[in-house]
Formats: C-alpha cells, sequence, structure tokens
C-alpha cells in the first residue's frame, strides 16, 4: 500500500475511533442522569480515541519515510560484491542513482551489467517488504490504539485534559520544526559560505567592485581567477528595490486609507478584491509584462527626451516590481487602519477635528506598527524577487546607480550560478550561499530597525 493510500485509511480509522468512543461515552451517561455527570464532553473522549488510534500510526509511518530509503540503499550496497562498489563518495552516489533508476523502470536494464541489475532487482524486493511490514505495523497499531482508546472510556476519565495535552505538544513540536528548520537553513548557508571565504578574502567580496564569477576550466584560459567583487550586486538590488518601495508604498497606503475611511462598503466590496488580484498573477506574468511593454515604453519615451536608456533597466523592473507588491502593502495596511478602536475616531471627532486630520494625527501614528511591519514585506518581497529582475532589468553586473541602465540583483546571480550541473567545491558555485548570507543578513537588519520603530511607537500610543 503507497504511503498516501496509508493515511488516508489511518484517518478514516481515526475517525471510526472517534465516532465509536463518542457513542460510548453518550450511553455511559444515559444511566448516570445525561453527559454532565461525565467528567468531560463526549466529544472530547471521542477525540481521544481518534488520537490514540492515529497518532502513534502516523508517527511510524513518518520515521520509516524517513529511514527506508538510506537504510535499504545500504543493504543493497552491503549486498554487492566489494570489487563492484566504487570507493568514491560520488561514485557509489552515481551508482545508487543507476541502481534506483533501473528498479523504478525510469531506465532500461539493456547494457547494464548483471550485478547492477541484480542490485535493482534486489532494491525493489526490499522497498516492497518494507512497504508491507510497514503497513501491517501501522494497521495494528491504529487498531490497537482505537480498542485501547475505547475501552478506557469511563465517566471519570479526564479526557479533555489528556487531549489538551496533546494537542499542546503537538503545537510546540510544530514550533519546533519551524525554529530547527531555519536554523538548519542558517547553518548550512553560513558552512558552505566560509567554505567560499577560504578562497576567497571577505574584504574582497564585501568591497570588491567586479564580479565576474567565472572561473576557467584549463590553466592559463581568460579568467581564470574570477572576481568576487559583490559590490554591483548589492547596489542594483537596493536600486531596484527602492524604485520599487517608491511605487508601492505611496500607492499602497492611499488606497489603503481610502478603501478604510472613505469609500462605501459597496466600492469597498469591489475594488478590495480587485486590489488583491495583483497578489495573485505570477511574477512570470509582471516578467513578460515588463519586457515587452514598460521597458520598450521607457526606452522610446527616453529616446524623444534625449536620454540613452538601455533595453533592460532597473527602472522597468523597479516600477512593474512596485505594481506587484502593491496589494501587500495594501492590504496589510487595510487591516491595521480598520483595526484602530472606533473609540479613537469618536473621541477625535467629537473634539472638532476634520476626518482628515483624524487619520494624519490619531489613526495613522495608532495603525504605525502595522504599516510598518506591512512596508517590511513589501521590502523582503522586493529584494527576494528574481523573475522580473532576469527578464527586465538583465543578466550585467554594472556598478551604477543610473535607473536607466542594465544592473543585476542577488538574488538573480544566485540562480545563475547554481543552474545547471555544478560541484559544490569551486568559488564559483559557492559564491551564491555567501550572497545567500548576505541576505538573510540584510533581511535581519530590516526586522531588526522594524521592532525597533514599532516599540517606540507602540509605547507612544497604547
Amino acid at each position: 500500500m503507497s504511503p498516501v493510500n496509508l493515511i488516508i485509511t489511518l484517518l478514516l480509522l481515526s475517525i471510526v475511533a472517534h465516532y465509536l468512543a463518542h457513542n460510548r461515552a453518550e450511553a455511559l451517561a444515559r444511566p448516570l442522569g445525561g453527559i454532565r455527570h461525565l467528567h468531560s464532553l463526549p466529544f472530547y473522549y471521542g477525540l481521544r480515541s481518534a488520537l490514540w488510534c492515529g497518532l502513534p500510526a502516523l508517527a511510524l509511518l513518518l520515521l520509516w519515510m524517513i529511514f527506508d530509503d538510506p537504510l535499504t540503499r545500504s543493504l543493497v550496497l552491503a549486498g554487492m560484491p566489494g570489487d563492484a562498489v566504487p570507493e568514491s563518495p560520488a561514485q557509489r552516489g552515481l551508482l545508487l542513482s543507476t541502481i534506483v533508476n533501473v528498479a523504478e523502470g525510469a531506465l532500461p536494464p539493456d547494457g547494464l551489467s548483471a550485478t547492477v541489475v541484480e542490485a535493482a532487482q534486489r532494491y525493489q524486493e526490499l522497498r516492497g517488504l518494507s512497504t508491507r511490514i510497514v503497513s501491517v505495523a501501522a494497521f495494528a497499531l491504529a487498531l490497537g490504539g482505537l480498542a485501547w482508546g475505547v475501552r478506557r472510556i469511563s465517566p471519570q476519565l479526564r479526557a479533555r485534559q489528556e487531549v489538551e495535552t496533546v494537542l499542546r505538544w503537538l503545537l510546540l513540536t510544530s514550533a519546533s520544526i519551524a525554529i530547527f528548520t531555519t536554523l538548519g537553513i542558517l547553518l548550512s548557508v553560513l558552512f558552505e559560505s566560509l567554505r567560499f571565504f577560504q578562497s576567497v578574502p571577505v574584504t574582497d567580496f564585501l568591497f570588491g567592485l567586479e564580479w565576474s564569477p567565472q572561473m576557467a576550466i584549463r590553466e592559463g584560459q581568460v579568467g581564470s581567477t574570477g572576481q568576487f567583487g559583490a559590490v554591483p550586486l548589492f547596489v542594483g538590488t537596493l536600486l531596484i528595490s527602492a524604485i520599487a518601495l517608491l511605487v508601492a508604498v505611496p500607492v499602497g497606503l492611499m488606497s489603503a486609507i481610502y478603501l478604510g475611511e472613505y469609500a462605501s462598503p459597496r466600492v469597498r466590496n469591489i475594488a478590495k478584491p480587485v486590489l488583491e488580484i495583483l497578489a495573485g498573477v505570477p511574477t512570470v506574468v509582471y516578467g513578460f509584462f515588463a519586457a515587452l511593454t514598460v521597458a520598450p515604453f521607457i526606452r522610446d519615451l527616453g529616446m524623444q527626451l534625449g536620454l540613452s536608456v538601455s533595453s533592460e533597466s532597473a527602472l522597468a523592473a523597479g516600477l512593474v516590481m512596485g505594481v506587484m507588491i502593491i496589494p501587500f502593502v495594501s492590504s496589510l495596511t487595510d487591516d491595521v487602519i480598520t483595526a484602530v478602536p472606533r473609540s479613537l475616531r469618536d473621541g477625535s471627532l467629537a473634539m472638532g477635528a476634520t476626518r482628515s486630520e483624524t487619520i494624519k494625527k490619531v489613526i495613522m501614528p495608532a495603525a504605525l506598527p502595522g504599516i510598518v511591519g506591512g512596508v517590511l514585506l513589501a521590502a523582503s518581497r522586493a529584494i527576494g524577487e528574481t523573475m522580473i529582475v532576469v527578464m527586465a532589468a538583465g543578466l550585467a553586473a554594472n556598478l551604477t546607480a543610473n535607473p536607466l541602465e542594465t544592473v543585476t540583483t542577488i538574488t538573480v546571480q544566485i540562480v545563475t550560478l547554481l543552474v545547471g550541473d555544478q560541484e559544490f567545491d569551486s568559488p564559483k558555485t559557492l559564491a551564491a550561499f555567501a550572497l545567500g548570507l548576505m541576505l538573510f543578513v540584510t533581511t535581519l537588519l530590516l526586522n531588526v530597525i522594524a521592532l525597533r520603530v514599532v516599540k517606540k511607537y507602540r509605547e507612544r500610543y497604547d
């Protein structure tokens, strides 16, 4: 049975366990005079039995999904003749990939050695055996948990406390997974960045003015050393992000103020969904729009004004990116403005202030923490955008503050460096991790600044 079908079956068994336990709790309550004589509501008895039925089996299935494939591959390699297993880890990985592809039917066995074909058959047999074993074990655990949960029901059973304890541990586990995932991403990027800085000095990376990461394949080839000065990438990222924020923040803020304070309910119910449709448009569509419409328009307009405008410019990418992130600013700002207590508005208006004065002096200061959060989200979205920059701003790492010229960003270079078959032992590939670390540090600094602003004004207006 496939893991998906097994999960569906376990969920159905959990529903059955909930139904049986719920009915049993109600049956025990009838001779006592009703459910008020039970310690917990019948719903909690049913939920407790459903948790006993589903959680142990799902935990077993999760462990199997994590360790099954590595263990099977190890057993397959251990069962092969010693002279057929290469010593190099890379060659062993290639051999295992070939075996797995043959076993899954993605690679025909014709032309391969008999040892590889036998290993593929053994891999397939071991996977089938492990699937059958885990299916039987999961069913046994589920049925055992169902029987245990239903039989333990009694009027004195503290079902609600047990359910709340389990749910609290599930929430703690979810939070821990998020924390450890973030920590794992940070450590992996940090370790690979340290490997990069062993080949390229930190000062050259942070303060170098030329970016040309192409490394030579043979001795004496032009550009054999590579240039890893990231300043052009930082400047290009900040330039495009600044243009996008100059478009998105005023438009998004003003539209949120209008929708929250001036628009009638009918206009709001129409305009707000239409505005938020922009958030659902794929970025590749924005990229096409920027490359085929906005960039030629800016170039033609610049030629009419006597300006030299590149066919791919930071201005085109920034304008379209600003349109893309308008819904992030508008939606969050509108939610924050509408959440300001009505008593603040009424008090300001009762003191004789006009509606515009109330917005400027009362509502906006009270909503400032949420507005800062929306702007921060928009800035992070702009810094991390790739597709629009690739299609509208180009790939050239030019050190310039002119928005009419071609520039590139950090995210675009990360994608460029990691495209295709790469070996993670050259400065060219490891440079992507160093750029990723810089993005992480930049985002962290933005968060720190935003938190300080929020703390300052929240203390003033709470």
